[in-house]
């Protein structure tokens, strides 16, 4: 609701979270079947990444919404299903975020979540 009337605006005109959130109405505008976001809260704030995270969880109940994030934290919190890709795209990893997070079949994908590699 803060940028509803700020979409035609300069970004440089708007904070980091404010320009997030003109993004992402910009790409639902013309109401795609998936909405694809690459590190949609790196470089923002505590507060504006918790906004950024609510609105993704909402806009998950009308669309598609693939995320590509590093943040473990974060995918653990807003994600249904959960990839996990290692250097050159292996896929090493594809399920519900609670067993990846929790009781990941592969080895290399547990070192990651825990900090051991990465």
């Amino acid at each position: 609701d803060e940028v509803n009337d700020r979409l035609d605006e300069s970004a440089l005109d708007l904070s980091g979270g404010q320009q997030q959130r003109v993004c992402i109405a910009r790409a639902i505008a013309p109401d795609p079947d998936v909405l694809l976001m690459d590190e949609p809260a790196s470089a923002l704030d505590p507060v504006a990444t918790s906004q950024i995270e609510d609105l993704i969880e909402e806009l998950s109940k009308e669309y598609t919404v693939v995320i590509v994030t590093h943040n473990m934290q974060q995918a653990a919190r807003i994600s249904d299903k959960t990839a996990v890709f290692l250097t050159g795209g292996e896929l090493v990893e594809f399920g519900d975020t609670d067993k990846v997070f929790e009781n990941p079949e592969n080895g290399r994908v547990e070192d990651y979540i825990t900090g051991k590699f990465g």
